[in-house]
């Protein structure tokens, strides 16, 4: 990947942004630096699940995205109760 990686954000993550509370807001915004930057950052733990990606935002957080080339598209933030809903049946 050359140079920064565009951010697509869906209106399910915004809404979903919005009832964060405001230190996960402020932990989404320093991952999403760090995704947007260098997308293999430690931090994010990014991994494939089904065809969407996810990317930590804490233990109890995490935030799933489809990628393709350089640009990503931000679906949803919340707890790691989201990760059932990407998993293969």
């Amino acid at each position: 990947m050359a140079g920064k990686i565009e951010l697509v954000l869906t209106a399910e993550f915004k809404e979903a942004y919005k009832k964060l509370p405001q230190d996960i807001k402020k932990k989404v915004r320093k991952q999403l630096h760090y995704l947007q930057d260098n997308p293999t950052h430690p931090s994010l733990q990014i991994h494939k699940l089904n065809e969407e990606w996810e990317f930590y935002i804490d233990i109890f957080y995490r935030c799933f995205f489809l990628r393709q080339a350089d640009k990503f598209t931000l679906l949803t933030v919340g707890t790691h109760k989201l990760v059932d809903r990407y998993k293969r049946k």
